[in-house]
């Protein structure tokens, strides 16, 4: 079974500087990291309805904006034999675990969020704005999740931070 995620890369710039939000994932057995906020994606949930609901749960911040959403499609027909919909966007980046203890695909989405952080999210804590200077050292220190770190990097690749 393949798990399919959505993730927001939920961005601000602050007194001049980019941040973004991160939060300590908390499960037992599991090594504590930062992650982005993100979860599996419902059978049939529309893409950004999951991106808006997970963000919501995990950090208690709505979704208002969504980069490319402009470019939002979707496809209906009902007219064949198996009706159908089918959603399309272009999100900021893809992964796909080719190794590791779960099989899980996955989207992030750059994203502008608003209202107030919550203290404790879905099994996160320590739910905050992280500027450039502290997501570099997060990295240096081997705490980011594994799944999220190659799109925190392309992140920072792309805005040259």
């Amino acid at each position: 079974m393949i798990h399919v995620n959505v993730r927001g890369l939920l961005v601000r710039r602050f007194e001049g500087e980019i941040q973004l939000i991160v939060q300590l994932r908390k499960r037992a057995g599991e090594p504590e990291v930062y992650e982005l906020p993100g979860g599996r994606i419902n059978e049939y949930e529309k893409i950004i309805d999951s991106l808006k609901r997970e963000v919501m749960e995990e950090t208690g911040l709505k979704v208002v904006a969504i980069q490319n959403e402009e470019d939002y499609i979707i496809v209906t027909d009902n007219e064949s034999k198996f009706e159908f919909s089918v959603e399309c966007m272009k999100p900021f980046a893809a992964y796909q675990t080719i190794k590791g203890p779960i099989d899980s695909f996955g989207i992030y989405f750059i994203c502008e969020v608003e209202g107030t952080l919550l203290d404790e999210g879905d099994a996160t804590e320590d739910i905050h704005w992280a500027n450039m200077e502290e997501i570099h050292k997060m990295i240096g220190e081997h705490r980011f999740s594994e799944i999220d770190l190659p799109a925190v990097l392309m992140f920072l690749r792309d805005e040259n931070l």
